[in-house]
């Protein structure tokens, strides 16, 4: 007779909730606890007393009035810069080509990897009062004052985001381009259509969710953006984040700190939600963004 096979005894399969106690806590630890206290103390000042008094406060303010509209109108317009810019170079490089335009792309991208407040620093010896083009400028004209002041505004901020951000929208916009068929191109070069109607009746359609969605990706990027503000210190700008930083570190005022933290929060994830719903209804898998 022949030998039974003896079965060994299977290990009990573990609970679901076996598979997400673990990573829930870690969150809870490292991400829910954190922004609980910073929550906790905006809406009672310390006091374990929940009141709206130190919100209305932080928020009549003229100062957090202005960083306010200092970061919706700086992350506007920068995002505004890098879908231009962006649109521009995906279309050069994209539909004219030439020898190496594979490497610019790719070293344009190099820029996501790199910390912003790099960009700042490139930025002040290059336009900074004592940078590059004024040191010239003051040599060749004689000019008894740097000629070129920009870089201390409001404007020297956008023209660093603009170009930290750009490949935000640069990539997912060629991802969308290489979808495109050169025959449509072709087709309608050879029916008399002038490049700008084929841009705009077939090359922007095509593009329009990578650009929507990646526009949004830079607003959210621009609003919450800190070393590029705090690298460059323009006179007289300040935003939600630079606001943070100078109540807590500078002043001591953590209970007005986390108020604007979490007014902050809240405008970034109102961001974030726009952004996921410009991919789940523009197509924005097939740009290549998810």
């Amino acid at each position: 007779m022949a030998d039974a096979v003896v079965v060994a005894p299977r290990a009990p399969a573990l609970p679901p909730a076996a598979f997400v106690v673990p990573p829930a806590l870690i969150l809870g630890v490292l991400f829910f606890y954190p922004l609980a206290l910073v929550g906790a103390e905006a809406l009672s000042g310390g006091t374990g007393h929940f009141s709206l008094d130190h919100v209305a406060a932080v928020l009549r303010t003229n100062l957090f009035q202005v960083a306010l509209w200092h970061t919706i109108g700086i992350a506007v317009a920068s995002s505004a810069g890098c879908l231009l810019l962006g649109f521009v170079i995906a279309l050069i490089l994209s539909f004219v080509p030439f020898p190496g335009a594979r490497e610019i792309a790719r070293f344009i991208d190099s820029f996501i990897a790199l910390p912003t407040f790099l960009m700042a620093l490139a930025f002040t010896f290059i336009y900074g009062s004592a940078g590059v083009v004024n040191g010239a400028l003051m040599e060749a004209f004689g000019y008894p004052l740097p000629p070129v002041d920009f870089l201390y505004s409001a404007w020297g901020v956008i023209l660093a985001e603009v170009t930290v951000y750009t490949p935000f929208v640069l990539r997912p916009l060629m991802a969308a381009f290489s979808q495109i068929e050169t025959a449509q191109i072709e087709v309608a070069g050879s029916l008399g259509a002038r490049p700008w109607r084929i841009v705009r009746e077939i090359i922007l359609p095509a593009g329009l969710p990578a650009l929507l969605a990646g526009g949004s990706l830079c607003l959210l990027l621009t609003v919450n953006e800190f070393g590029i503000v705090l690298f460059i210190g323009a006179k007289g700008v300040i935003t939600l984040p630079l606001l943070v930083y100078d109540k807590a570190i500078q002043q001591g005022d953590y209970t007005a700190a986390c108020v604007i933290a979490m007014i902050n929060i809240a405008l970034s994830l109102t961001l974030y939600t726009l952004y996921r719903n410009l991919i789940a209804r523009l197509g924005g898998r097939n740009a290549g963004l998810v």
